[in-house]
């Protein structure tokens, strides 16, 4: 049986380990491939253009759009982003399973686009130890974390939008409850329905 891959979308927090998990899971298993946005920022310094980011064009994001070429998209600090569909597509049907970070709103987006991806929210054990997460970080003032704060309030109210939620407590047993959660998706009827099709097949025919 030729097995094609699942789309996972994974949100939460800032703060929640999102990232470290995901690198963690990329490290540990060969099966995975992590989705790249298209943006039309400039690369920084050390960014390669399909590694990071697929960098283009306004004109050409807009062309994108125009030609549903990607999942989501959205628009910060006067630069587009989105997903590419083709890119996210190919991996599948090489029988990877793809990971994609998002917030809750574009991942909401996804699940309409893709009613058989799954939706992950990575989320701390408890709201002082992701205030404590984020000040250990040392890289934000005071003002931006509690601004961060405030929007997990409002994230919070999402959460039930989602297929599972994850506690990020320990990382590694974490990262083994992540890869649990994605494999058992293989075995969704919705998932194999072209084996199912061709085992009635073989059935009529014995």
């Amino acid at each position: 049986m030729n097995e094609h891959g699942v789309l996972a979308v994974i949100s939460g927090f800032s703060g929640a380990g999102k990232g470290t998990l995901m690198k963690a899971l990329l490290e540990k298993y060969d099966n995975y491939a992590l989705s790249i946005s298209a943006t039309t920022r400039n690369p920084r310094e050390g960014e390669v253009d399909g590694r990071e980011y697929f960098f283009v064009t306004e004109d050409r994001f807009k062309e994108m759009m125009e030609q549903d070429a990607l999942i989501e998209y959205a628009q910060y600090v006067n630069h587009y982003y989105g997903t590419p569909k083709e890119y996210v597509l190919s991996q599948m049907e090489q029988g990877k399973d793809v990971l994609l970070e998002i917030e809750i709103q574009g991942a909401l987006k996804v699940k309409e686009r893709f009613p058989e991806a799954i939706l992950i929210f990575v989320m701390p054990p408890n709201a002082e130890e992701l205030k404590r997460r984020l000040i250990g970080r040392g890289t934000e003032s005071m003002d931006v974390i509690n601004a961060r704060l405030r929007r997990a309030v409002e994230e919070a109210e999402g959460m039930d939008s989602y297929d599972y939620i994850l506690i990020n407590d320990e990382i590694s047993s974490c990262t083994e409850q992540l890869h649990k959660m994605i494999a058992v998706q293989h075995s969704r009827v919705s998932n194999n329905l072209a084996f199912l099709s061709q085992m009635r097949e073989e059935l009529k025919n014995i």
